[in-house]
């Protein structure tokens, strides 16, 4: 199996290679998406380090003044027709030494300095000149990454909690998760919108497998809010209609910092108040997205301050916090090992992406039910940062066998296993590469301090 898939794999990440950067499929998303980079890089680093690093210069290329990095940065190339909503869409206007129409005015969960860090990481098994070149590379992004950090933790704490704020859906990665549901009830669905611009992705994708209509008219509608306040953040609670408190993307902030205190060590910069941050950040996390009666983690909608009330799989990203409090630890692998999540013990597939239990889960649509390759590699990498190995190399095989079996799909039927979505997903493909090659996580620095 493993020579076979990493053959494969490797072809994947080969043929989506397009102008300098990655693209996450040919035919669905011709552009370069933000997460999805950080992911790529985390494989490409097996086989080609030159173009993961060139990935994410690519993508941090784009970065906005103000530190945010978009979440899709659009390649001049591509049709305008050959995406939806593209570039004219967005009317992000010329900054820095970008063009206008360059990219959206979104941001995406901040995993590059944690794919910075794996990236390097490999070189240093690769003599010294690869760790020079490697040493060079994080001294570019370290800043950048920073920037990215500083505005996330700044101008996106829009309930003042500490939290990082997303404004669309489209910022958390799950784009139509249940965990929005309640939220996105408050935002106005003009299905009119759907007539003056066609959905692209049901142009070439299953209608039943991606977000409604209802959902997308929703999505348009709050891009276009955004839009107009010039993707200003200023009291954001107060005028745009979706702000939520995710506990993935605040996971993953913290995560952010840890890596960026690896490579502050490395770079020569002070890496305490990395450290520093990612605590402050862990902490909002858990005394703010906590749900005591189910021992869940939430999104909170920041208008209402209430609590999400459905179980998604976001609740369960926080355990790659190496700060988590051991009986949060102990109750996020109790709802993962529970039949609502199932890990292939139970199962003999990864996590999906909601309650298996709910009534509304959904084995076909997008993030309300199917499986995802990156966040299970994510939730494997807590699951070895705290000490349950033997979960980890049950959840790495369940993984590595379903990709073999069904191929480097975007994501998976959670029953059947069946492939769906995109067929050659750049992410599933680069992190079969990781799972094949590294059995291991590193351990944070925090962690060991």
């Amino acid at each position: 199996m493993s020579s076979q898939l990493w053959q494969s794999a490797a072809a994947v990440l080969d043929t989506n290679w397009a102008r300098g950067h990655m693209v996450p499929s040919r035919r669905l998303y011709p552009h370069q998406w933000s997460w999805d980079a950080a992911f790529i890089a985390v494989g490409l680093a097996y086989v080609n380090p030159q173009r993961a690093w060139a990935d994410l210069r690519n993508l941090f290329g784009a970065q906005w003044p103000d530190g945010r990095v978009p979440h899709i940065v659009f390649d001049p190339a591509v049709a305008e027709g050959d995406y939806f909503p593209g570039p004219g869409f967005w009317d992000v206007p010329a900054y820095a030494d970008r063009p206008a129409h360059g990219s959206t005015g979104l941001v995406q969960p901040p995993m590059h300095a944690v794919a910075a860090w794996e990236v390097y990481r490999r070189a240093t098994g690769h003599g010294a000149a690869a760790v020079a070149a490697a040493r060079d590379e994080l001294g570019w992004l370290y800043p950048r990454l920073c920037a990215q950090q500083e505005y996330l933790t700044g101008a996106r704490d829009a309930g003042g909690r500490g939290l990082v704020s997303i404004v669309h859906p489209w910022e958390s990665g799950l784009d139509n998760s249940p965990s929005w549901d309640a939220a996105m009830a408050a935002v106005p669905a003009d299905l009119s919108l759907l007539q003056r611009y066609a959905r692209r992705d049901v142009q070439v994708a299953d209608i039943t497998h991606r977000p409604t209509d209802t959902d997308y008219a929703r999505y348009i509608g709050l891009v276009q809010s955004y839009r107009a306040g010039g993707y200003d953040d200023a009291g954001l609670a107060a005028w745009h209609g979706f702000v939520v408190e995710c506990p993935a993307f605040n996971a993953i902030v913290a995560a952010a910092d840890h890596a960026l205190a690896r490579i502050a060590e490395v770079v020569g910069a002070d890496p305490a108040p990395h450290r520093e941050r990612a605590r402050r950040v862990t902490a909002a996390v858990v005394a703010h997205l906590w749900e005591p009666a189910s021992r869940t983690f939430r999104s909170r909608d920041v208008r209402t301050g209430e609590l999400s009330g459905r179980r998604c799989v976001n609740g369960l990203v926080p355990l790659m916090l190496p700060g988590l409090p051991r009986e949060h630890v102990v109750a996020i692998m109790a709802e993962a090992e529970s039949e609502r999540f199932g890990m292939p013990s139970l199962s003999g597939l990864p996590i999906p992406s909601y309650d298996r239990t709910a009534a509304d889960f959904d084995s076909y649509r997008y993030w309300r039910g199917p499986i995802w390759i990156n966040i299970n590699w994510l939730l494997r990498r807590g699951m070895l940062l705290h000490g349950y190995e033997a979960q980890a190399d049950e959840l790495r095989t369940a993984m590595l066998r379903l990709i073999h079996r069904s191929g480097h799909y975007e994501y998976f039927h959670p029953a059947t296993g069946e492939g769906i979505g995109e067929p050659a997903f750049s992410w599933t493909a680069a992190l079969a590469l990781d799972l094949l090659a590294d059995r291991t996580a590193p351990v944070p620095a925090a962690a060991r301090a």
